[in-house]
């Protein structure tokens, strides 16, 4: 069975051109829900309680800066008051973002946002 050659080049130039936009799209999205985030939150409104030694941790930490989201943060390998709060949520593991006092495990910039707007 023979295979038209520009079918192929059209097919894959197809695809390209659907996953650029695809990728664009999501792009255009996470820079909007970034913005909304930094409008919502305040001085205090975000804590975080990281690990010295958490993937998650560190990519929370580049969004919340990227975005410009007001935010602090404390390391339970380095803080004992940090651990105790750590200790207090009974999380599974960090991060755990406090939210206006309430406590979100893991990073969830939507779950974020929607704490936020209350």
């Amino acid at each position: 069975m023979a295979v038209d050659r520009r079918a192929l080049i059209g097919l894959a130039v197809a695809v390209g051109v659907t996953v650029a936009a695809s990728q664009w799209w999501a792009s255009r999205a996470q820079q909007s829900l970034g913005r909304e985030v930094a409008a919502l939150a305040g001085l205090g409104d975000i804590h975080m309680i990281a690990s010295t030694t958490c993937p998650i941790c560190a990519a929370a930490r580049v969004w919340f800066k990227t975005y410009d989201v007001a935010f602090d943060e404390c390391f339970i390998e380095t803080d004992a008051v940090c651990a105790a709060q750590f200790d207090a949520t009974r999380s599974p593991g960090t991060p755990v973002i406090m939210v206006r006092g309430r406590p979100q495990v893991g990073f969830d910039p939507q779950r974020l946002r929607d704490a936020l707007r209350g």
